[in-house]
């Protein structure tokens, strides 16, 4: 079926972006992850939708890989298709207090375009390491932020290859979910409606959220930033702390002694042993608190 499918590819895509066999720990933030079986590299929604045909009617498992920063694929790689959209797909522009934006743009490259045009609501972004598309994806937020405060539409493509407009009221966008989560679009372009601002007041946010980031967060290893979702009523980082488990390790991969809401990888870490970790912690917490915590980060492959 992928020898077929392959074939098919390259009536419409040049070779350089066809690759078969891509080490996913190039591009993923935890430095970890085997193999995909292919590994596309979009430029242009024509190709993407004829992409996105072949894939329904072979049936065909994918997945839309943005900046790699809340993925654990398996040391086993992933069985399927891995797209990732090019530097086509990361354009910003504004229109008064309007930005549109690609889904490949990164949120902090939003986030500075913002503050250039003295626009204030996304300074909570300014750190965050994802792209525009998989922030939307998880309504990726900080510092009391969050993506669905100013995101209005929604540009996506569906299973057909058909562009869809999804306004606000269809987002379903909740803690660190949407229904991109379980609906098979590919999101293209978001637009955000933002309000005038100070620019001195807007740079001082940021730069006062980009110092508490420095100050707490183990920013100097590979890690894909928060591991668990906040459990309601209190803070997974606090939780994993007072269980005992800071500095908690499988092989090389830790649960951060500066912030224990974030599992590192101390160098040569694998997937299974974060995965192994991550499931350690879960039990533990769950054990002395009666608090189930959930993955933030999303696991891909066996």
């Amino acid at each position: 079926m992928y020898t077929e499918f392959l074939e098919h590819l390259t009536f419409f895509m040049d070779k350089e972006d066809i690759k078969i066999n891509e080490p996913m720990k190039k591009h993923t933030s935890f430095r970890v992850g085997g193999p995909a079986k292919v590994f596309l590299t979009v430029h242009s929604e024509e190709v993407l939708a004829k992409i996105m045909v072949a894939l329904k009617e072979r049936k065909l498992p994918y997945f839309v890989l943005g900046n790699g920063s809340n993925l654990l694929v398996s040391d086993q790689g992933y069985d399927g298709v891995m797209i990732y959209l090019g530097e086509e797909f990361a354009s910003v522009e504004v229109q008064g207090n309007k930005i549109k934006a690609g889904a490949a743009a990164f949120l902090g490259k939003v986030a500075r375009k913002a503050l250039e045009e003295e626009l204030t609501g996304l300074e909570f972004a300014a750190g965050i390491p994802g792209s525009l598309g998989g922030g939307a994806v998880m309504n990726a937020g900080a510092y009391g932020g969050e993506l669905s405060q100013v995101v209005t539409r929604i540009r996506a493509m569906d299973q057909l290859g058909n562009i869809v407009l999804l306004e606000k009221e269809e987002f379903a966008m909740g803690y660190r979910t949407s229904v991109f989560k379980t609906k098979p679009y590919v999101i293209l372009e978001v637009e955000m409606e933002l309000e005038k601002g100070n620019p001195t007041e807007i740079l001082g946010k940021m730069n006062e959220y980009t110092k508490a980031r420095i100050e707490k967060q183990p920013l100097e290893y590979p890690s894909a930033g928060s591991t668990f979702k906040r459990p309601e009523g209190y803070f997974a980082g606090k939780l994993i702390m007072d269980a005992g488990l800071r500095g908690f390790s499988v092989g090389d991969a830790q649960v951060s002694e500066k912030h224990c809401g974030f599992v590192i990888n101390k160098g040569n870490a694998t997937a299974s042993e974060i995965r192994t970790l991550m499931d350690e912690v879960v039990k533990k917490v769950k054990e002395q608190f009666g608090v189930e915590l959930e993955p933030e980060v999303i696991l891909l492959g066996d």
